[in-house]
C-alpha cells in the first residue's frame, strides 16, 4: 500500500516547477522588454495638394537700389562758401547744393557784360558812321555824273563809305565775342556752383562751410560732395549663377525678402538681365540682374542699401500633390511612416522642385507622412519609428 505523502511531494513538486516556470518567463520577458529597440522619433510632414515652383535665386546677397542715384561733385575746387543743405533734407531739381567762392569769376562776368555794352555802343556810332558815309558817296557820283565834282573827289567818298562799313562789321563782330566772353564767364562760375539734377534725398554731405574742397585727380576716386538719392524708385540688384541666367526673361515674375522684415515678402518682376557675365576672382561667375517692385507703394519704407534676396519663378504648376523637398533623399527617394509605425522607403517620381516643396507625380499618395528629419540617428528603412511633434522638437 502506497504512503500517503507521495501524493503530497508530488504536488510540491509540481507547484515548484510551475513557479519555476513563470519567473524563467517573467525574467524573459524582462530581458525582451530590455533587449527591444525603442520606436525613432522622427519629424513628418504629410503629402498634400498645393503649388510647386521652380525658381532661381539669387547666389549672393543683394541690395535695394535707387533708379537713380548721383554722387555729385563741383569740377573745380575751391572754399566753400554757400552749404544750404544737410542729410536728410529733400530738394527739387535745380535746388542748390553747394557753392564755392567764385567772387573774382562774378566780378569777370560783370566786366564781360561791360564790354558787351561798350560794343553795342560801338556798333551803333560805326554803323550810323557807315550809313553816312554811304549817303555822301552816292551824292558824290550823283554829282560827278553831273559834272559839279570831280572824278577824285567821288572815288574817295566811295572810298570813306567802304571803310565805315567794314568799321561796322567789325563793331559788330566784337559785340559777339563779348557775348561768348559773358558765356566763359558763366560757364567758368557754374564749375563753383552744385544744383541738384533731379528731386530726391540728400543721404551724404562731405564738407563744412569755410573748408577748401578739392576735386578727385584722374584715376583716385574721392568722397562726393554731395550723395543724391532719388527713393521714388527703387529696385534690387543682385547676382545670379551664370547657369541659371540662360532661363531668365525680362518680365517674369518673382518675390523679393529682405533681412529687414523677416516673414514678409514683396511681389517683383525682372527689369534687366546684364549683358555680360561677372567675373570675380575667387568667387563663382554671375549675371547681375535687377527686379523691381510691382507696387511702387512697397518701396516707400525701404532704404537704399538694404540686403534682399530675390527668387524669380521660371514655371509653376497649381494643385498637384507635393511634400517638402528635405524629404526628398538622393535618386529620388523618401522614408515613408506607415500605420504601424514602420519606416518604408519608397521610389518616387518627381517633378517641379524648389528649395522648399517638390511635385510628387508616382510613389507617394496625399495624405502619407514622410520623414523630415532623416539626419537623426536610427532613421532607415525598416526601422519603428513614431511620429514627433514639432512642439516638442523645438524644446529640444
Amino acid at each position: 500500500m502506497a504512503s500517503p505523502q507521495v501524493p503530497q511531494n508530488r504536488g510540491k513538486l509540481v507547484k515548484r516547477i510551475a513557479l519555476a516556470a513563470v519567473i524563467a518567463l517573467a525574467a524573459g520577458y524582462g530581458l525582451w522588454q530590455a533587449m527591444r529597440v525603442k520606436p525613432v522619433a522622427v519629424l513628418v510632414a504629410t503629402a498634400e495638394a498645393g503649388r510647386v515652383e521652380n525658381t532661381v535665386a539669387n547666389t549672393r546677397a543683394g541690395s535695394v537700389t535707387a533708379c537713380r542715384r548721383a554722387k555729385l561733385a563741383p569740377p573745380a575746387g575751391g572754399r566753400i562758401a554757400k552749404l544750404p543743405v544737410k542729410e536728410g533734407m529733400r530738394v527739387q531739381p535745380n535746388a542748390l547744393l553747394l557753392e564755392l567762392w567764385n567772387d573774382d569769376l562774378i566780378a569777370r562776368e560783370r566786366v564781360a557784360r561791360e564790354q558787351l555794352a561798350t560794343a553795342r555802343a560801338r556798333v551803333t556810332e560805326a554803323c550810323q558812321l557807315a550809313a553816312i558815309a554811304a549817303s555822301e558817296a552816292k551824292r558824290s557820283r550823283e554829282l560827278r555824273e553831273k559834272g559839279f565834282t570831280s572824278e577824285q573827289l567821288a572815288e574817295r567818298a566811295a572810298s570813306e563809305a567802304k571803310s565805315r562799313s567794314a568799321a561796322c562789321t567789325s563793331a559788330r563782330t566784337q559785340v559777339g565775342e563779348a557775348a561768348a566772353r559773358i558765356e566763359a564767364a558763366q560757364a567758368d562760375t557754374s564749375r563753383t556752383v552744385l544744383r541738384a539734377p533731379f528731386a530726391g534725398i540728400i543721404a551724404e554731405v562731405n564738407g563744412e562751410l569755410g573748408e577748401y574742397l578739392t576735386p578727385s585727380p584722374p584715376g583716385i576716386p574721392t568722397l562726393p560732395a554731395i550723395d543724391l538719392i532719388d527713393d521714388s524708385c527703387l529696385y534690387v540688384s543682385a547676382p545670379i549663377d551664370e547657369v541659371d541666367a540662360a532661363r531668365l526673361k525680362v518680365g517674369m515674375s518673382g518675390r523679393i525678402t529682405l533681412d529687414a522684415y523677416r516673414g514678409r515678402s514683396f511681389k517683383g518682376q525682372v527689369r534687366r538681365i546684364a549683358p555680360y557675365v561677372l567675373a570675380l576672382e575667387k568667387q563663382a561667375r554671375t549675371v547681375e540682374i535687377e527686379v523691381e517692385f510691382d507696387r511702387p507703394g512697397d518701396s516707400q519704407q525701404l532704404l537704399v542699401g538694404y540686403s534682399a534676396d530675390i527668387e524669380v519663378v521660371i514655371e509653376a504648376r497649381d494643385n498637384v500633390t507635393r511634400f517638402p523637398t528635405p524629404a526628398l533623399m538622393p535618386g529620388n527617394r523618401a522614408l515613408v511612416l506607415t500605420g504601424p509605425g514602420l519606416l518604408e522607403e519608397r521610389r518616387l517620381e518627381v517633378g517641379l522642385s524648389n528649395w522648399e516643396y517638390t511635385e510628387v507625380r508616382a510613389g507617394l499618395a496625399a495624405g502619407e507622412r514622410v520623414v523630415t528629419s532623416l539626419d537623426r540617428e536610427g532613421v532607415r528603412a525598416g526601422a519603428r519609428a513614431v511620429a514627433e511633434a514639432k512642439g516638442a522638437a523645438a524644446k529640444k
